[in-house]
Formats: C-alpha cells, structure tokens, sequence
C-alpha cells in the first residue's frame, strides 16, 4: 500500500507503516476556511449549465455523424475522438444532477436524461440516490458505499480488470434495459435482482439497492421506460439491417470509450487505501484527489470539476463552475502545513502508477 509523501513517517534505519487513514484527525481549521470562503459560491449558473451542457452535447452527437459518415478511417477517427471528449464532459453532468438542489434548474434533469442519458442507457436513476450514499460521513470507504473499493489494497489484476470492464458495459446496458427490464416485471423475484445489483453505477459488488419511493419512484419509471425503449430500437435496428451495421458499431465504440475514460478518471479521485473503517472529514479528504491547473489535460480527462475531486468531498454543495475559484481562495488562505495542500497531484499517468504500484504492495 503506497502513502502519500506529505503522510510518509520520518525514517530511522527501516521505514515505518504509514497511518491509516482512519487515524486522521479532523483539520479544523481547514474545514471552516472552507465553509467560510466559498459561502458566496454556493449558488449555480444557469447560463453556465445550460451553455456548457447543451454545447458538449451537440458536439458530441455532430462527432458521431461525422465518424459514420467519414471517407476514410483517419477522419473516422478524429471525429470519433472529439465525439468521445464531448459526449464524456456532456455525461459527465449527471454527477451535477445529483447534488444541485431540487428547482436550481428547471428542466436540466428532464434534458439531460432526453439528450444523453437515455440515448447513452445511463439514466440518472442509476446515480441519483447512489452517489448520496459515497458523500455520507459514516459511509464513505465502508461496505456500505456503492462507489468505493479499496483498490490500493487489492490483487494487481483488480486495477486493469477495472478498466476494461467499462469496455463492455454497452453490451451490458443493452441486455440490461431490453431483455431484463421487460423480463423483471414478469418474474418478481428477478425484478428484486434487477433493481438491488444492476439499477447503478455501483463498484462495490456487495452493495444493494433499496427499493425507490414518492417522487423517486416516478422518475425511475420514466426513465427506464425509455431506456427499455431505446435499447429495444437499437436492437431492433441491429436485427432488421434498419441502420447500417457499421453505424452502430462506430457508436457503440465511442459510447465504449466514453465509459473507458470515465473508469479511469474514477481510478484516480480517489487514493482507495481505506479499509473499510469510518473516516473523518479530512481522511475523506486526504483519500480524495484534486488535480488544480497549471495542467491542461485534466480539463478533458476530468471534466465539469471534477479535477476538484477532494475539494468536491470538502465541499459537495459548490458547483462544478466555482470549484476553480473556491480552490484559489482555499490555497492562499491556508497556511503550508495545512492538510488542504495535501490532496493536490499533478498528473493522471503518475495517479495510476502509484495506485498500480500501491496494489502490488498492498497484495504482497
């Protein structure tokens, strides 16, 4: 298991076992300076959300047709490069879906779900009432945390396995919306499977979904109603020779690579060396990752803030397009010893180096 060098014991002869994260008090001092910069920032921008999204959105779509339609696989491959950028940033708002307040942004869900995440088969049901779960106290970095595994610490093999399961999870989606949700409203004790093990964007194998209720209940309806939908026509179209078989292996593929990134940037927001125990606000923190600019790169690989991750867990009320101003206001006022400076990296090739790395000690 590898430790960050800000955490490292000081050495004498042998090098001592770093400390766990659940041994980290909580940085007090850190905690109000964030509560008390950013209470200015809380508010989100309408003309922002709807700009950025419906922009990414049209250049993602306008990157499908071009790959399809391209006259050679040079131009294919170029337009189904920017088609996967901007369809992942466009994707990439639902994680905006699940913490921005009920009515901030009338009709946001409703397109987003319209415009990509059914068109995509990822509903926001199956994040919305998840990623709660990852932001709560006592249950981050637990069993019971839908979104946490403690890679850092598992086989070699867990990390790759990791990634290229994303490259299948099209197919998956697919047999998930058009055969086992009209199949689970026949057979009961499926639809109790359906709903606990295959309703979420979930990395902890053991978790299990609840039951949705009220408003929640209905929303997950309709969307996986139209989910069901969609998945039926694509087959549909495979099957009868209605879209051209090319067409849809070119956007599977983007919807494949699109996923790809995302697993891999989930590879790197956090350090997964928790065991399992309860952690304070600041280990929560410190097991979180914020990669802040000068770099350009984690604008595209992390897109809509989230190369803010850890700041994200300080802070989860701030919208993605403050996350930059409160993390300027953050690193001037706090000290060098803060734990604040502690979660800032540089790179993604690095981030998956020492969590590669860190697997192969934590295995040994």
């Amino acid at each position: 298991m590898f430790a960050m060098n800000t955490l490292a014991d000081r050495h004498s002869g042998a090098a001592a076992p770093p400390v766990p994260k659940s041994a980290i008090t909580d940085d007090m001092a850190m905690i109000r300076a964030a509560s008390e910069l950013t209470r200015d920032l809380v508010t989100p921008s309408s003309r922002i959300y709807w700009t950025d999204f419906l922009a990414s959105t049209f250049v993602g779509y306008a990157g499908i047709a071009a790959a399809i339609l391209a006259p050679s696989t040079a131009w294919m491959l170029l337009a189904a490069f920017v088609a996967v950028l901007a369809l992942y940033r466009a994707g990439s708002f639902i994680h905006e879906l699940t913490h921005i307040r009920k009515n901030a942004l009338p009709g946001f869900r409703l397109a987003w779900n319209i415009l990509v995440g059914v068109p995509l088969l990822i509903p926001s049901f199956m994040y919305e009432g998840i990623h709660s779960l990852h932001h709560n106290r006592t249950k981050y970095g637990t069993v019971e945390d839908p979104e946490y595994l403690p890679l850092a610490l598992m086989k070699p093999w867990t990390v790759p396995l990791f990634v290229v399961a994303a490259a299948f999870a099209p197919l998956a989606l697919v047999f998930r919306y058009a055969v086992l949700t009209p199949l689970s409203f026949l057979i009961p004790p499926l639809r109790r499977v359906v709903r606990e093990r295959y309703s979420g964007m979930i990395i902890n194998p053991m978790f299990r979904r609840k039951s949705p209720e009220g408003e929640f209940r209905r929303m997950w309806a309709w969307q996986e109603g139209g989910a069901w939908a969609w998945s039926t026509l694509l087959v549909a179209a495979g099957v009868f020779g209605w879209v051209p078989l090319r067409a849809l292996v070119i956007f599977g593929a983007i919807a494949a690579a699109t996923l790809v990134l995302n697993q891999i940037r989930t590879l790197v927001a956090h350090l997964w060396e928790n065991d399992g125990a309860v952690l304070t606000v600041t280990a929560q923190f410190l097991d979180s990752v914020n990669v802040p600019p000068p770099g350009l790169l984690p604008e595209l690989w992390a897109p809509v803030g989230l190369r803010y991750h850890a700041l994200h867990h300080l802070l989860p009320g701030v919208p993605y397009h403050a996350l930059a101003e409160a993390h300027r206001r953050l690193q001037k006022a706090l000290p060098v010893d803060s734990q604040y400076h502690k979660a800032n990296y540089r790179s993604l090739p690095k981030l998956v180096a020492n969590l590669v790395a860190g697997s192969a000690k934590g295995a040994a």
